[in-house]
């Protein structure tokens, strides 16, 4: 249909929702941040080689909606991109409020929200203009191997700090679980409370198997129970603010709850101060909140993908998805923090969860709560597990023939990776802080800005778009410079103090 033709019934080429193709062979997978419960027409496919990319020999960016029409409803859209959206990184947005404060924390929360969705739409107009679907070939369109490799890259980090920050969670969460089935007090160095043997032996019994299967089939059932037990974690955060009392009791007023993980804030303070909540705080842990908030949003790359599967899809159907998606969790978040911070105040752990085992103790109801979560994570591990295994190889192994011994390799290489990081760095805030101020701007602020720039040719450098999408890059930049600077200084600041 032609721009003439389209006018005369109100639709705009841009808009047009015949916007995308999937009969390209040239790159298999789309890389989701988190998983998505996507509803894709390759189900029965091997997800190792499934296409989500434009034909290139349509000999134009555009096709027609009959040969792939969307099939996937608007309310379910919104919950696949809510699904990419929430992970791991709600259980430390209590923590990065207690070092903040609730105002500065909802600043901070509202900025990287509307960035975020500033984010999608450059990423959507640019593969408009760039006439793909996938996240790597725009890099690759836009720069060449290093734009895919930049890409790569950065979906990469960010899937193995997600992959990491879920084990974490286990090595905190699984001990505090058995001591309470078992009913132990007082622990006497057992193997099955050690974390870190636990963290080997499920990744070896069950993730493992898992991991190694070509077809990962119950992708949407693993991510919809993902993120019912982060709102029933939600509902039970909100639950526990009212039961637990402020000042709590002098035992747990006077202790750290965790001594391996880092120092909480305001330990110096009176019982008073400790019930009263601050509005503006800085302090030495305050560089870690942008970091947790880019990490816990981001969900660029399941973007397109999610985008294919749209019905009646355009540009502008796909943005309310994403007002939608990213207003809920907007409120997730907040209430999540804010709820968490009001329990805790000064006190809040980088993981919530293992805060509330200090004062509740063998409490059911939290009891409930962990085993979700656990059992979530578990399962989600080997689903990100996969797209970081399918860009190696075709990074590496481009067109060639499947092989077990490669497909095994690599999972156990990226298994004994992540398991290595997650027994020697010493806290989830870590994970969260160094993924969220690299892997995590680049996917949000510098990659969609630059490949915008390079990619959409129809709008010259001085106009507003360029100039918006060179300002996002630069900002980008400011963030993940500024971030890491900051965490690598307090990073060799506490080794200091150790050693000291």
């Amino acid at each position: 249909m032609s721009s003439a033709e389209m006018g005369k019934f109100g639709v705009s080429p841009e808009e047009d929702s015949s916007s995308y193709s999937s009969n390209s062979n040239d790159f298999s997978y789309p890389y989701p941040t988190k998983p998505a419960a996507m509803k894709s027409h390759y189900v029965d496919m091997d997800p190792e080689n499934q296409n989500f990319l434009l034909d290139s020999n349509l000999g134009k960016k555009k096709y027609e909606t009959q040969y792939h029409p969307g099939t996937t409803s608007f309310g379910m859209s919104v919950f696949n991109l809510s699904n990419a959206i929430v992970g791991s990184g709600i259980l430390g947005l209590s923590y990065a409020m207690a070092n903040t404060g609730i105002a500065l924390f909802v600043i901070l929360l509202l900025f990287v929200s509307i960035f975020s969705l500033y984010s999608v739409h450059l990423l959507l107009k640019t593969a408009n203009e760039g006439g793909s679907l996938l996240y790597e070939q725009l890099g690759m369109k836009a720069f060449g191997m290093a734009g895919k490799l930049a890409a790569s890259g950065s979906i990469t980090m960010q899937n193995i700090g997600a992959m990491s920050s879920y084990l974490f969670i286990v090595k905190y969460e699984l001990p505090l679980v058995i001591k309470t089935f078992l009913n132990i007090e007082e622990t006497a160095g057992e193997w099955y409370l050690n974390g870190d043997y636990l963290v080997v032996l499920v990744s070896v019994i069950l993730i493992l198997p898992l991991s190694l299967l070509k077809n990962l089939g119950y992708l949407g059932y693993t991510s919809g129970f993902s993120l019912l037990c982060m709102v029933f974690f939600l509902i039970v955060v909100i639950w526990k603010m009212f039961q637990i009392p402020c000042p709590m009791d002098s035992d747990m007023a006077n202790m750290t709850i965790n001594v391996t993980l880092v120092p909480l804030v305001h330990k110096n303070l009176t019982s008073d101060d400790v019930c009263k909540p601050k509005y503006f705080i800085f302090n030495s842990q305050t560089v870690y909140a942008v970091p947790i908030l880019t990490f816990s949003f981001v969900c660029h790359p399941a973007i397109l993908p999610i985008y294919e599967e749209l019905k009646s899809r355009s540009r502008k159907r796909m943005m309310n998805v994403s007002y939608v998606s990213f207003f809920a969790m907007f409120l997730m978040y907040l209430l999540a923090a804010l709820f968490g911070y009001l329990t805790f105040y000064g006190r809040v752990e980088p993981e919530l969860l293992h805060t509330y085992s200090a004062y509740l103790g063998a409490d059911v109801l939290l009891l409930i709560v962990r085993l979700a979560v656990l059992m979530a994570v578990t399962l989600t591990v080997p689903v990100v597990i996969f797209p970081i295994r399918s860009s190696i190889t075709q990074l590496l192994w481009a067109g060639k023939e499947f092989r077990w011994c490669r497909h095994c390799c690599i999972t156990v290489a990226l298994l004994v990776f992540t398991n290595v990081l997650v027994i020697f760095v010493p806290t989830i805030r870590d994970i969260f802080g160094f993924i969220g101020a690299s892997a995590a701007a680049m996917l949000i602020f510098i990659l969609p800005s630059a490949f915008y720039i390079k990619l959409v040719k129809k709008e010259p450098m001085k106009s507003v778009q360029k100039i918006g999408a060179a300002f996002f890059f630069l900002s980008g930049i400011v963030v993940m410079t500024g971030c890491m600077t900051l965490i690598i200084l307090d990073w060799t600041q506490n080794v200091r103090s150790d050693g000291q």
